[in-house]
């Protein structure tokens, strides 16, 4: 297989959103979709209907990506552009960043992001910094190239679900 270049998604976060979920980069079959998270055995959309209390992957792609703007969550990658041969994290090369700092700074009800894998966490925080009030959360990877368990995943995505509270009103 050549190496080439694949470029990320447009940003699917509005501006209410509280919770930033970050990947890598889209692998060969959401490029080819063109839909995030589009493999079937990725378990991204299982996992982000557990945190937000929705069956998303019932849904067609328009009403999961509805479903997450309504819940205030937003999606995107932490990647604008890599080479790469292969669908694996591990076989990204020569990565061009998306400043994720100014996406950050740009959205003042944010309160939480997570990175969805070791390769997503280690690039976006080098891109976020310290961001003061948004809490950093590295998750396991949805994708089935990550053997840990599926409940095990779960138990660490649902800490996402503090980021989704409604707010308390002052005393």
């Amino acid at each position: 297989m050549p190496v080439v270049r694949h470029a990320s998604f447009a940003p699917h976060v509005a501006a209410d959103a509280r919770l930033l979920i970050l990947g890598s980069l889209p692998g060969a079959r959401s490029l080819a979709e063109r839909r995030y998270y589009a493999h079937p055995t990725n378990q991204f959309w299982r996992l982000a209907g557990a945190v937000i209390d929705r069956p998303l992957a019932a849904l067609d792609y328009q009403a999961r990506l509805a479903a997450l703007v309504a819940a205030r969550v937003g999606l995107w990658d932490v990647i604008r552009s890599a080479k790469r041969r292969t669908s694996s994290d591990g076989d990204i090369r020569e990565a061009e960043a998306h400043d994720l700092a100014e996406l950050v700074a740009s959205l003042p009800a944010l309160r939480m992001v997570a990175f969805n894998g070791g390769k997503a966490a280690a690039i976006g925080r080098r891109q976020i910094g310290n961001p003061g009030r948004v809490t950093l959360i590295d998750l396991p990877s949805s994708s089935a190239a990550n053997t840990v368990g599926f409940d095990a995943k779960l138990a660490q995505w649902m800490r996402l679900r503090a980021a989704l509270a409604p707010e308390r009103p002052n005393p």
